[in-house]
């Protein structure tokens, strides 16, 4: 069904109501929709929809939660408007959250229990569920204990009542005098019963033990799949539980052994299984024990597995459920939610303050520069110090590590790290040797880089900032300009060459290469362009502030931010053609903008002001956004690009094939070499930025 045709549906089945302009909103401007209208709107939604994306899918598990119409009583407003906003119902609903295996992983795992009681707190759940294997254990009554008070104690700073389970870790002994019970003795006096049950909000919650003694031979043996059947004083009273609990909403178990895979946990849990079913409201199980998520529904009931809060972890496809993480549960009358939330990476709204989030900002913005560029002699090897200075400008301690890297392994670093704690408004200064042997500029040579990691620590979390790499300047003047060169096979010997882009390609040329004063510039290049989309950047360091050249839909613009605003010189229409050679200058000259074609006027606008300047790179074939992405990718040729400091021309003029450097120019490339990751310029400033994506240099033809 066409969209038009949709709304005339809906509005008639809503009693052709006041036009709405979505179907969604038309949806919630009705309370009663024939199913197959409804069926309708929600296909024609999803189709709207489709730029979402699969990776952000809109698959649903449970339907929508129940509502109702507003009345006066819930629902006020001043304005008038035909939109009704229809109420959820009020009506009991709750929260529990269910923590994985503590144990079987390193004794520092008791730091990720730490990180998942405080990311729990911060959903505030009725209560907290366990799944066993609580401490290490697997020891005599000493450690046992010692090892129950570190657990009780990360515990107790949940804001909610917690629920231990008994696993394995919890009971079996390791060591001399072994007792028959093992550390059953020690658990019920310092946790709770083995086994149990509690009513909340008419559900009901029960802990099994899944680690009971054999009754024939007294082992304690997970691996033995006879060992994993329920002892009848637990299978009894778990029925008489089951008989209790017959008038509650859902009923949901917890154990430590998923039983319900087969496998080494043979068949026992078969005749468990039945009697859940024959309850009718038991809604899901819980278990852990293998260190991954699992998801095992049956007749009705979700058999669910957790992976861990600081047990034993392969991290094998974190994603796919092999992490640390919780489930938090939602439970309504009629349904449960449930989601699983990576230990860690619950963000605490209260802790980010204006304050706080400006200080990281200004950490991560700042201009982070090596102190001298790093000489390379003329024969391409280099021995000497560089060094970064790096600030915190926070209100708090930042952990900061700073690794030297380059995808050239002939760079040789030392140290090869060094780290350090950067107190509130400190500055941190870090050397670093670096070695080259000589060799000449083959495909492979790469630039050295500073790689910068660093957390603020505020009082519940460390917070990571984006990685920094920052380049490693080289100075290149002892270098000959007719120095050996491989440029990735593309160099062919007194060839004149172009730089090749097909759509995702880019240079960006940093900042601090390019000291363009406020006042008049030129910005020049030739391209020849396969196509031309709606938006395409040509020459831009655009990001509501300094300047650019643009090819959208073959119109030409020079923008230039002036003041408050842009001024913009522009085409009317489409003035280029793809597969020909075109040289275009962006002039401005202090109270004109003027953007020329192959020599000609082709658009001005006046504009005066002060340039607002960014610390963007300038992108050659792409625009920029602010986090110094290359965007709106141009595709095709791009030829002798030049940025000079002064209006160079004002009327008529045949442009150079090849450009020049004139005395002042900031920027001249004419594409005839790639150097370690970026391309050869001429003048003083003979690297000119960095290759994003698989540029090219092919002939200029």
């Amino acid at each position: 069904m066409r969209r038009g045709l949709l709304i005339e549906s809906l509005k008639n089945a809503c009693g052709n109501k006041r036009v709405v302009r979505t179907p969604l909103a038309i949806l919630a401007a009705c309370l009663t929709l024939t199913p197959v209208v409804a069926r309708q709107a929600a296909a024609t939604e999803t189709e709207v929809r489709d730029n979402i994306g699969h990776t952000r899918h809109t698959h649903h598990h449970n339907p929508k939660h129940p509502t109702e119409a507003p009345t006066p009583a819930r629902f006020v407003t001043s304005r008038a408007s035909d939109v009704v906003l229809p109420l959820p119902q009020e009506k009991d609903a709750f929260t529990f959250v269910v923590f994985g295996d503590r144990t079987g992983g390193p004794v520092d795992g008791v730091k990720v229990l730490a990180d998942a009681v405080r990311d729990a707190n911060l959903f505030e759940p009725d209560l907290v569920m366990t799944v066993g294997d609580l401490i290490n254990g697997y020891n005599t009554t000493d450690q046992w204990m010692e090892q129950m008070r570190e657990y009780k104690q990360i515990m107790g700073e949940l804001r909610c009542p917690w629920f231990p389970v008994v696993g394995n870790h919890d009971v079996y002994w390791r060591g001399p005098n072994r007792p028959p019970e093992e550390h059953e003795v020690h658990y019920e006096a310092n946790f709770g019963p083995l086994w149990y049950a509690f009513k909340h909000k008419n559900a009901w919650f029960i802990a099994l033990h899944s680690d009971e003694a054999n009754p024939e031979t007294g082992e304690r043996n997970f691996n033995n799949p006879e060992n994993h059947k329920m002892s009848e004083a637990q299978f009894s009273w778990l029925r008489d539980t089951l008989a209790k609990a017959k008038d509650a909403d859902h009923v949901f178990l917890f154990l430590h052994h998923p039983r319900w895979t087969g496998g080494r946990y043979g068949d026992g849990w078969d005749r468990v299984h039945q009697l859940l079913v024959s309850a009718g409201n038991v809604t899901a199980v819980f278990a852990g024990h293998i260190h991954r998520m699992r998801y095992d529904p049956k007749d009705g009931i979700e058999y669910v597995t957790l992976a861990t809060v600081g047990g034993g972890q392969s991290g094998l496809v974190p994603e796919a459920g092999w992490l640390h993480h919780f489930h938090v549960v939602t439970v309504r009358k009629d349904q449960v939610a449930m989601a699983g939330v990576p230990v860690g990476e619950t963000m605490n709204v209260r802790e980010i303050t204006a304050q706080f989030a400006d200080e990281c900002a200004a950490f991560v913005q700042q201009e982070v520069a090596v102190a001298s560029p790093l000489m390379v002699r003329a024969d391409g090897s280099t021995d000497a110090t560089v060094t970064m200075t790096l600030a915190n400008p926070t209100s708090r301690p930042v952990d900061v590590n700073f690794t030297p890297d380059s995808p050239d392994a002939r760079w040789v670093f030392t140290p090869d790290h060094r780290h350090g704690r950067m107190e509130p408004g400190s500055k941190m200064q870090v050397s670093f040797q670096v070695r080259r042997p000589a060799g000449h500029a083959d495909a492979y040579l790469r630039l050295p880089e500073l790689v910068v990691n660093a957390d603020v620590l505020m009082p519940t979390h460390r917070y990571s900032m984006p990685e920094k790499r920052v380049p490693i300047t080289l100075d290149l003047s002892a270098m000959p300009d007719d120095a050996a060169f491989d440029s990735h096979g593309s160099e062919q010997a007194g060839a004149d060459l172009a730089l090749r882009l097909d759509g995702d390609d880019a240079v960006l040329v940093a900042n601090d290469q390019i000291p363009l004063p406020d006042g008049p510039f030129t910005l020049e290049c030739w391209f020849k362009a396969d196509d031309f989309n709606p938006r395409t950047g040509l020459l831009c360091k655009t990001q509501a502030s300094d300047y650019g050249i643009f090819v959208n839909d073959g119109r030409l613009e020079f923008s230039v931010f002036l003041g408050d605003k842009y001024a913009s010189a522009r085409t009317a229409g489409p003035v280029l053609a793809t597969g020909r050679w075109h040289h275009v200058a962006g002039v401005f000259d202090g109270s004109t903008v003027r953007v020329f074609l192959d020599g000609k006027l082709a658009a001005e606008t006046t504009g005066s002001g002060a340039r607002k300047q960014n610390k963007l790179p300038l992108v050659i074939g792409a625009d920029v956004d602010g986090p110094n992405r290359a965007v709106s990718h141009f595709s095709g040729k791009i030829d002798a690009v030049r940025l000079t400091p002064r209006a160079l021309y004002t009327g008529a003029f045949t442009p150079e094939r090849r450009l020049a450097p004139e005395a002042d120019t900031v920027l001249l490339t004419n594409m005839d070499r790639f150097f370690a990751g970026g391309l050869w310029g001429q003048g003083k400033n003979k690297l000119v930025g960095t290759i994003q994506g698989e540029p090219t240099l092919v002939p200029a033809d």
